[in-house]
């Protein structure tokens, strides 16, 4: 396995949980998920772990976990302020874990339609 492939299954581990898609969902347009804190700026700074853990629901340390396997992967920095920390999206990662699956999946994802186009008529329709 090369090491374009081994980055793209990382990428898809990371992403593989509802939890931590939902999480860079969040993060990656902050200003649309989550008040305004008081320490640090959402975009600027990332998003408190604190903030997270309240709009996902669950503990403190599951959230830390999920972060952490996102960091691991490179989709996601952090950093601390006070006795807080704030998580960042690194999109260019997560740009290129995309590119990395759809390299993977090669010229056969080519001539798939979009979710939402029209399937095309083949032979086998006529």
């Amino acid at each position: 396995m090369d090491v374009s492939e081994e980055s793209t299954l990382c990428f898809l581990r990371a992403v593989s949980n509802r939890h931590r898609l939902m999480i860079l969902r969040w993060i990656l347009d902050p200003r649309q998920h989550f008040p305004p804190q008081r320490d640090g700026d959402l975009e600027d700074d990332g998003v408190c772990v604190g903030f997270i853990t309240e709009k996902l629901g669950v503990t403190q340390p599951t959230v830390t976990g999920h972060m952490q396997v996102l960091a691991e992967a490179g989709l996601v920095t952090s950093r601390k302020i006070k006795n807080w920390v704030f998580y960042k999206p690194r999109r260019e990662a997560i740009r290129e874990g995309l590119g990395g699956l759809r390299a993977a999946l090669g010229p056969a994802l080519d001539d798939a339609p979009l979710p939402g186009q029209p399937l095309e008529e083949t032979p086998l329709d006529r």
